[in-house]
């Protein structure tokens, strides 16, 4: 069965062949928690290739078939081998008053299977694949997009060469891939949805003790609802950039963990809507993110500024994502204080549509950070929200918060995500949105199965109540089983 020692820094490396031990060399490499990939929690991860299952070439370390399934050697020396990965989730969402608006609730029940397959040839080579198929049913339901039902998607296919070049870690990945290099509120595979969101095309790497560089150039994936012939990539959207990373020294503040990644973007898209306009948005993002811990406290800062042009308008805004906790004892499972505060410029979709356009936006952030129920997006948006952490038992997980949303221009709509806006609060006065109570509680049932629950209450403001919109409950619960 999997467990915490699965993690790549246990691996026995004397166990392992010559080829394989290549991969490790004496000299230190950047901590795999801060290289821009998603982390690797009780052997597992969000993307399924960051895994390392190479412990399982020992037949003693396998509790189950599931466990050999991570580990088929396809030589002697077991320098070729594949590692097969899969998950189901089933999921239940109830909404009253979908959109805010006073109408019949909507229950969405959906499923989600993924199955991987990740083949190492020698130490230096991979070649990854994923599929997965999405159904959608329920009552009422007023979208089925096909991020929600798909018959068959290639959520993931990419070829990666990787090694030592004089002491650094280098690397290319070319092929349809999650990116998630920066801050979740700017990049995100959106696991909320179906059909998770991944681009297509080339990054590469070069990787020292301290610091590291990432280069990307993407384009985003337009998918179809059938089999995988229809899935194409989007020639419309472009994405690309460099990311620094710097690992400050640990005996700051008294002992810590804090990385500094610098960023240059450039986001290009064709036929995008601002107000009532249609046309090219070509956004730079310049800006720093700051995360790790310092002893109890937990930081993750992230600061942008955007340029560029719409549609001939000059494009100048900002976005400031200031997450921090507290933990109120040593151990890593003591109860934690959290405070969220959310700055994202707004201005010149609606009304003011000739001068300078002031709307943030974000190359796919998630918008689950806000809302589950899509309530809010990090444009034209102004919001702090406390909350609580806690851990009351082993495997279980409870995060609360409250959260105060505004908006920045008065003149501009209450948006939310994809460019979307509730319709009106362009015309109605005011700046208070709402306020949200969150609660979500997860239990880790076995290290492969996963049982989730959360409950939202959006309280509409000022403009909201202004442009007609209601207060709305959502709930939802989910089971996740993987291996």
């Amino acid at each position: 069965m999997a467990s915490a020692q699965n993690q790549p820094p246990a691996l026995d490396t004397a166990t392992l062949s010559p080829a394989e031990q290549a991969e490790y060399p004496s000299h230190e490499h950047y901590p795999r928690k801060a290289i821009g990939e998603s982390a690797v929690t009780g052997g597992f991860a969000s993307s399924r290739w960051g895994e390392d299952w190479r412990e399982y070439r020992d037949p003693a370390k396998r509790d189950d078939l599931l466990d050999r399934l991570k580990y088929l050697p396809l030589d002697s020396n077991g320098d070729i081998y594949i590692t097969l990965s899969g998950e189901v989730r089933i999921r239940t969402e109830y909404y009253e008053n979908p959109n805010l608006i006073e109408q019949p609730s909507e229950r969405r029940d959906r499923l989600r299977v993924i199955g991987g397959a990740d083949l190492h040839v020698g130490p230096n080579l991979r070649f990854y694949g994923e599929l997965v198929h999405g159904d959608l049913g329920g009552h009422n339901v007023s979208t089925k997009s096909a991020s929600w039902q798909n018959d068959l998607a290639v959520q993931q296919a990419f070829a990666e060469l990787s090694g030592d070049i004089g002491g650094l870690e280098a690397g290319i990945r070319y092929g349809r891939q999650e990116f998630t290099d920066g801050s979740s509120q700017l990049l995100n595979t959106r696991d909320t949805l179906t059909v998770r969101v991944a681009l297509n095309g080339t990054r590469a790497w070069l990787r020292g003790a301290k610091v590291r560089a990432d280069l990307f150039d993407f384009k985003f994936t337009d998918l179809g609802t059938g089999g995988i012939k229809d899935d194409r990539i989007d020639d419309g959207t472009r994405f690309s950039g460099a990311n620094l990373g710097f690992a400050l020294p640990k005996d700051l503040f008294g002992g810590s963990e804090i990385y500094v990644d610098p960023f240059i973007w450039r986001l290009e898209l064709d036929g995008f809507s601002w107000g009532g306009t249609t046309g090219r948005d070509r956004r730079n993002f310049y800006g720093t993110r700051i995360w790790g811990n310092a002893g109890r406290v937990g930081i993750d800062w992230t600061v942008n500024h955007q340029s560029g042009n719409f549609n001939g308008r000059k494009i100048s805004a900002w976005q400031a994502f200031l997450s921090q906790s507290y933990r109120l004892g040593k151990s890593s499972n003591a109860p934690a204080l959290t405070l969220k505060a959310d700055y994202a410029s707004g201005g010149g979709g609606y009304n003011d549509t000739n001068g300078t356009l002031h709307n943030a936006t974000t190359p796919y952030g998630t918008n689950a950070y806000y809302s589950y129920q899509n309530g809010l997006t990090a444009t034209n948006l102004i919001s702090i929200a406390p909350g609580l952490s806690l851990r009351p038992a082993k495997g279980v997980k409870l995060d609360t918060e409250y959260r105060f949303a505004w908006r920045d221009a008065e003149n501009d709509a209450v948006y939310r995500p994809a460019a979307g806006h509730f319709a009106g609060t362009e015309n109605v006065s005011g700046k208070y949105i709402g306020e949200m109570i969150r609660a979500q509680a997860s239990w880790s049932i076995t290290p492969r199965v996963t049982l989730s629950g959360r409950y939202e209450h959006l309280f509409t403001g000022t403009v909201l109540e202004r442009a007609g919109y209601s207060d709305s409950n959502f709930f939802s619960t989910w089971l996740s089983f993987r291996f």
